[in-house]
């Protein structure tokens, strides 16, 4: 039987221990995520027409988009003598259907076990084609017996920059643009990221951008890609840009990144911060563009962030003293946690899927030491180990995706949606997290929610709080 583990002794669920109803997603759907937010690209998993199917029904039903991701159709054939030819043919009708500006491969389980050559299959197909002009086709190896869905995000990111990126001339002038690695946040995030670096009068490279290719308007025909993402030519030109930012603290403790890339192969500096989630990170974020871009923070983000404080003053009241349990992706986990240290929640349980375990070293250097014996921290588990640790530490809220709605409802403690995915409301791709503006609007949430339960479990029924 699974245990909640402190803060000061983490350790994770065994790898030999059977799943239920993961804190997690499949690997090969970060990165069809990730080609979904370049211009013109197409994901193609090398693999069985199951998992293509998998995955666009966790993003249409998250964005309530259409979603076009193609598949080598792997059958019992192909799994014994390997599936270069299903590429190939896979290859033929995309660039035949599509005419892309990229076509992104990501592996699957069955194409990783096998152990299937991608890059030999690529190679040998452009050689095939040496008359034709073929687009970028980027390979990113996601076995999900390997990693969650944002090892493949963060993985297909990488990929994306080094095999596109070019040399610069050592003598040339770094342009007037940065790159910008937001990680898996929404829609309504990338649009605000882009819209707070453009207010300090740079220009932004932003890998993946689905703003508008998932979130965009409504058609009057059907588009078998969508417009917006970000274009092939200025990832190539990524490695002359002033700087990279790529937010993530969890990814910052890991391994080669696409800023670190950069950084060491074309020498533009990373800034590697965490997820500016709440006061303290936004204002490390600003603090970076204004020394990046030499100009101080707009007034237009003084005056949110004055809005914010006295927001937090007027609603102190509500949330202080409060406990609660984070889980989803790390890095959002540690974003919500810094938050959550700043309006006076006590985060009780924090739970992922992931078993890397930064997580836990990221939280002692956020919340206060004298708390850190009341945190439990779990690391690739599922909701059957998290249910037990929230019977234990009796939280008033939990925060996170909408696969621990059943958690929620059995408990019956209410639940403020964050993250993906949100697939049991509207509005998933709209919510926003980032910045002070997201700060504001994930307090209002966080506040009204536990209004709302305090309200309807009074038998006076309250109409003032």
């Amino acid at each position: 039987m699974a245990q909640a583990y402190r803060l000061n002794d983490l350790k994770t669920k065994p790898a030999a221990a059977a799943t239920q109803n993961a804190c997690k997603l499949c690997s090969p759907l970060g990165a069809a995520l990730v080609f979904k937010g370049i211009a013109g690209a197409v994901p193609l998993l090398h693999g069985s027409q199951g998992c293509s199917t998998y995955i666009r029904r966790y993003l249409i039903s998250h964005f309530k988009e259409p979603m076009d991701i193609a598949c080598t159709n792997f059958g019992e054939q192909t799994a014994i003598f390997g599936g270069g030819a299903n590429m190939k043919l896979a290859l033929d009708n995309i660039l035949t259907q599509y005419t892309p500006e990229m076509v992104g491969v990501a592996t699957t389980c069955l194409a990783e076990t096998i152990g299937d050559d991608v890059p030999m299959f690529i190679r040998e197909y452009r050689k095939g084609h040496p008359s034709d002009e073929l687009p970028p086709i980027v390979n990113v190896s996601t076995p999900s017996y390997q990693g969650t869905h944002m090892q493949g995000f963060h993985n297909a990111v990488l990929a994306t920059v080094t095999g596109l990126a070019q040399s610069v001339s050592p003598d040339s002038e770094p342009m007037s643009c940065i790159n910008l690695f937001p990680g898996m946040v929404s829609p309504e995030d990338l649009r605000h990221l882009k819209t707070i670096v453009e207010d300090f009068g740079l220009k932004t490279m932003m890998l993946p951008d689905y703003s508008q290719t998932l979130d965009g308007e409504l058609w009057s025909a059907y588009q078998r890609i969508p417009s917006g993402g970000t274009p092939v030519e200025a990832i190539a030109a990524a490695g002359s840009s002033r700087a990279s930012v790529e937010l993530g603290r969890v990814l910052a403790a890991g391994a080669e990144t696409a800023a670190t890339y950069l950084e060491e192969h074309f020498n533009v500096t990373a800034h590697r911060l965490g997820l500016p989630m709440g006061i303290r990170q936004t204002d490390r974020l600003m603090q970076v563009l204004e020394t990046i871009s030499g100009v101080e923070m707009p007034v237009k983000y003084a005056q949110e962030r004055g809005r914010l404080l006295d927001a937090l003053v007027d609603g102190h009241k509500y949330v202080n003293g409060r406990r609660a349990v984070v889980y989803g992706e790390a890095d959002l986990v540690a974003g919500v946690v810094d938050f959550l240290s700043e309006i006076g929640i006590m985060p009780v349980v924090c739970a992922t899927g992931d078993r890397g375990g930064q997580l836990a070293a990221i939280l002692k250097e956020t919340l206060d030491p004298k708390h850190h014996a009341r945190v439990s921290v779990l690391a690739g588990v599922d909701f059957v180990d998290i249910e037990e640790a929230v019977r234990q530490a009796k939280p008033d809220l939990i925060i996170g995706h909408s696969k621990g709605y059943s958690l929620a409802r059995k408990l019956d403690i209410p639940l403020v949606r964050i993250g993906f995915p949100i697939h049991d409301r509207v509005g998933g791709s709209r919510v926003q997290h980032l910045g002070y503006q997201g700060a504001q609007a994930l307090f209002d949430r966080i506040a009204n929610t536990l209004l709302e339960k305090r309200q309807a479990a009074s038998d006076v029924g309250y109409t003032y709080l």
